[in-house]
């Protein structure tokens, strides 16, 4: 640790409130669902008092309250103040999302030489698992952990047939938060019968803290020298393009708006942002590596994400529309908050050239992420 990030880690422990010494992890009630559920709110702390709450309705990361550069904490993490907003408009705020994440052109896909139709709910697409996808369920809550690296498991079994989808899935969701400040969520799932799998998290993130504002000054590192194009509809036309000398290049970092605003390329403006599959890698990788790293100016707060998977979908909040209240009582506008969702490509399963999504029993799918916390001045 150098000198500088040294005083800066001083400075924030001085700032922590007293009385956290190790790690926690509590578990209590968030509210009910419309049919009476009750739905459940794991509360994960480190010793440096950074500090993650979990949801097992969609297995969400509802908040993390992380100091900035003067000790002064904020939760990064967009949301709506309590249940109500959740089952009047799903957003998708912090929610786990499958069984198969982005997108599939018109809900259809062949397995094993079977045609399969899982709901439309795009446009004429299927988004994150269907009309009922992991988003919308409640998870079990299996294992909360305290101690140096505070945890909580939830657990999903979706039937065979769930949102027209074959096999029966058993898939879990683990949060971990450790003493080095970095929260790493590790999905898994297993299958009794041939099927396709992609999950993913898909939580808004704003570093300047949630309802600060647009993100669009923040900076962004994504290390992909290529990203998928899309039709109109958000499909990938099936093309692999090189990032070089587009708008599409942040190979070394740059503001995330900075060719939003003034956006020529056709791409950009059928996404009305950035909305985009980058090509990390054509396969899982074994560890995970650095795939993205974004900074605040402002706060000084650094996010680095490290995955194992061969794509990352970035989002730069292009459809909020200043209709959402969030948990701070201010309204989300386009452009306040960023999501970044490591996975398989979009329409894999009716894209050859991009790899396998399918499981089959004995398998099991994974997919580690792990946000990596920082400040700097």
């Amino acid at each position: 640790m150098s000198k500088r990030h040294a005083v800066l880690a001083a400075a924030i422990l001085l700032a922590l409130p007293m009385g956290v010494l190790a790690g926690e992890a509590t578990e209590a009630s968030f509210g009910a669902t419309p049919d009476g559920h009750d739905v459940r709110v794991i509360t994960l702390r480190n010793a440096h008092g950074v500090t993650a709450k979990v949801l097992n309705l969609g297995a969400a990361l509802y908040s993390l309250e992380l100091p900035d550069r003067n000790g002064k904490r904020a939760d990064v993490v967009l949301g709506y103040p309590d249940l109500a907003g959740t089952f009047a408009k799903p957003q998708y705020f912090g929610d786990t999302v499958g069984r198969y994440a982005n997108r599939i052109a018109k809900g259809k896909f062949t397995l094993d030489g079977k045609a399969y139709q899982v709901p439309v709910n795009d446009g004429p697409n299927s988004l994150h698992g269907g009309k009922t996808g992991f988003d919308k369920v409640l998870w079990t809550v299996t294992k909360v952990t305290p101690g140096d690296r505070p945890s909580v498991t939830l657990t999903y079994v979706s039937p065979d047939g769930d949102q027209g989808y074959p096999g029966k899935l058993t898939a879990t969701a683990t949060y971990t938060l450790d003493d080095k400040d970095e929260l790493t969520i590790a999905y898994a799932a297993t299958t009794d019968a041939p099927t396709i799998v992609n999950i993913t998290n898909h939580t808004y993130w704003n570093l300047a803290g949630e309802g600060a504002g647009s993100v669009m000054d923040q900076n962004l590192m994504i290390a992909g020298d290529a990203y998928l194009p899309t039709d109109a509809t958000a499909i990938p036309t099936g093309e692999i393009r090189s990032v070089a000398g587009t708008d599409f290049d942040f190979r070394k970092a740059k503001p995330i708006g900075r060719d939003v605003r003034d956006a020529k390329e056709q791409q950009l403006v059928f996404g009305r942002g950035y909305d985009h599959n980058w090509v990390i890698s054509r396969k899982a990788s074994d560890a995970p590596r650095e795939v993205a790293r974004v900074s605040d100016p402002k706060s000084g707060r650094v996010l680095s994400l490290w995955s194992n998977q061969p794509g990352l979908q970035f989002y730069s909040g292009n459809f909020l529309d200043g209709t959402t209240s969030g948990k701070s009582g201010r309204i989300y506008r386009q452009g306040d908050a960023f999501a970044l969702e490591p996975q398989l490509f979009p329409d894999t399963p009716n894209q050859p050239s991009f790899g396998s999504a399918r499981l089959a029993p004995g398998q099991t799918y994974r997919n580690e992420m792990t946000y990596k916390f920082s400040v700097e001045k």
